[in-house]
């Protein structure tokens, strides 16, 4: 198992809305609303870092959300 994180920054678009499309996601481990710099660090997991790409796509092509970065955690 993989195992990375999203950091995202919203539009205009609710923070509590955009948590609940994110959450549906297949793949979404945990979800954190944040202050700072981003708005929401998304938990996400899949079998291999294929799977970790796929899953942070899926989340960045989420209506409302403006900006991702994706970090991968690497052994």
């Amino acid at each position: 198992m993989r195992y990375g994180l999203v950091l995202i920054k919203i539009g205009n678009s609710r923070p509590g809305t955009v948590l609940d499309w994110v959450s549906n996601v297949k793949g979404i481990l945990d979800i954190y609303a944040v202050f700072g710099r981003f708005d929401l660090v998304v938990f996400i997991g899949a079998e291999d870092y294929y799977g970790l790409k796929d899953v942070a796509a899926e989340v960045a092509g989420i209506e409302g959300i403006k900006s991702t970065e994706t970090l991968v955690h690497g052994d």
